[in-house]
């Protein structure tokens, strides 16, 4: 059955006996319902087993059965639905296979908060374009040789090199080009609620692509999401004014320190808007790149590709920089390294992984989290503060999250 089909039906399937081989009964038309009555009359050597499915969605459950014959007389096929669903119940994983399988889906976003911890001790010392160059080329060919060693198939074919190359222009230069842009001429709080706002565009490429949908409670908790980054990232300073309504003394404390100077290309806001939508269309893109390539491999090759001109621009702009290399001291090493192998390599491996596979809103809306993980450990390793505001900040921001992926759907197809 195709996924595109009626939400729920009931579909079947003849098996011939295991000599004759399979007769396949299908219907043209991907709403309607097969069943065995509804074709012409097949001989009793291919009526041996029926193959039964319930397909929910883009889920299948199914049962084979024996046929009519060779169980109770009497017995209704009207039972192979229940069955199934019955089959399908027992199939579910345990609480606590559940609870892993949610921290995997949570480690990226764990990631790439704790990374951005680890680059405040790596930044002064090197430069953003720099860091993002090591998080990308070392962490891409480690995906690749961990890819190969598991087997998993190489790209192949002009397709798919065009999707990774694609993927690689998007994702790794655009994104980590611009991000790096934009660090150097904003404020970390403002380009924090810039880069992490890139749910909201997700959510509307999505619903264009792929047709996927929010109901009310889902686009409240994705507003919700970043009224909580608001609150933990911008200065108090600034909350406080627009609480008391003085909204141009608000923009004052969030560009204090930034240079106002310049055209749009200076403006490090723009570079962050930029690299937000930039990340957001490669978060997109990664359910196209897939049909192509392997999402590991995929994924490995456009941090290598995507992160070789930023290499290169680095090291015919930044000398400096690669001349005091030797003079990095062990936190820093440790830093660069989390950030490439942990915060890299495995945190976007197993983001467009799940991407690959699950509601893109769904799964970008969990971004929220990146700035929490920050301020946490910024707090447990730096010494940073967490006041009241920002601690708010973080259960509107969690509350969000719960709405977006718990009761976003625009409904639950009917039990029949």
């Amino acid at each position: 059955p195709r996924a595109a089909a009626a939400p729920r039906r009931a579909s079947r399937l003849a098996l011939g006996s295991r000599k004759s081989g399979v007769t396949r009964l299908a219907s043209q038309d991907p709403g309607a319902s097969v069943d065995v009555d509804d074709v012409a009359e097949t001989s009793a050597a291919a009526r041996d087993e029926a193959l039964e499915c319930v397909v929910v969605g883009m889920e299948a459950a199914c049962v084979l059965s024996e046929d009519e014959g060779d169980v109770e007389e009497g017995a209704s096929r009207s039972d192979a639905p229940s069955s199934a669903k019955k089959t399908r119940e027992d199939d579910r994983p345990s609480g606590a296979l559940a609870a892993l399988g949610g921290a995997a889906l949570v480690s990226p976003f764990f990631l790439w908060g704790t990374s951005m911890v680890a680059m405040k001790e790596v930044l002064p010392a090197t430069s953003p374009l720099f860091v993002a160059s090591v998080r990308l080329v070392p962490a891409g060919l480690v995906l690749i040789a961990w890819a190969a060693s598991q087997k998993r198939p190489w790209p192949k074919g002009k397709d798919a090199w065009l999707a990774i190359s694609l993927f690689a222009l998007v994702d790794g230069t655009a994104f980590q080009g611009c991000l790096s842009e934009g660090l150097q001429r904003t404020s970390a709080g403002l380009g924090s609620v810039i880069i992490d706002s890139q749910p909201l565009t997700v959510a509307i490429l999505a619903s264009i692509i792929y047709g996927e949908t929010l109901a009310p409670a889902g686009v409240a908790g994705l507003g919700l999401g970043v009224v909580g980054l608001l609150m933990l990232e911008l200065p108090r300073a600034a909350l406080d004014a627009v609480v008391a309504g003085d909204f141009a003394g608000a923009a004052a404390a969030v560009t204090s320190g930034i240079d106002s100077g310049g055209g749009l290309w200076d403006s490090g806001e723009w570079w962050m808007l930029l690299a937000a939508q930039s990340m957001a269309v490669g978060t997109v893109m990664v359910r196209w790149v897939c049909k192509y390539v392997d999402p590991v491999m995929a994924t490995g090759w456009h941090m290598a590709i995507g992160g070789a001109p930023l290499l290169l621009y680095s090291v015919a702009t930044e000398p400096a920089v690669y001349a005091n290399l030797d003079k990095l001291g062990s936190s820093e090493v440790g830093g660069l390294l989390y950030t490439s192998l942990l915060g890299s390599a495995l945190a976007y491996g197993a983001f467009f992984y799940f991407a690959s596979r699950g509601s893109l809103t769904k799964l970008s809306s969990l971004t929220f989290l990146t700035p929490m993980f920050a301020a946490l450990f910024g707090y447990l390793l730096l010494g940073e503060t967490l006041n009241e505001t920002q601690l708010l900040g973080a259960a509107v921001t969690v509350v969000g999250i719960y709405l977006v992926n718990t009761r976003a759907s625009e409904g639950e197809p009917k039990e029949e």
